[in-house]
């Protein structure tokens, strides 16, 4: 079972939605209102997960006819 984010959609201008997290597979559909209270609801989208180094610098890549290659070959 995988843990999802829902939060309510505000009927009210101005008023802040409510977050709140249900269990569910990864078969079932997301759902669109609150399994007690009927409110409508929707699924919240975070980020993923990523490991991010200090003081890695990104390798350079060579555009296109500029390293050398064979057309179809890698370059890196």
């Amino acid at each position: 079972m995988t843990t999802y984010v829902y939060e309510t959609i505000p009927e009210t201008p101005g008023k802040k939605p409510v977050n709140f997290e249900i269990k569910q597979s990864l078969q079932d559909a997301a759902l669109t209102r609150h399994p007690e209270t009927g409110v409508p609801i929707r699924r919240v989208v975070l980020g993923g997960f990523g490991v991010l180094k200090s003081g890695v610098k990104a390798k350079p890549v060579a555009p296109a006819g500029d390293c050398g290659c064979s057309p179809g070959e890698c370059c890196n």
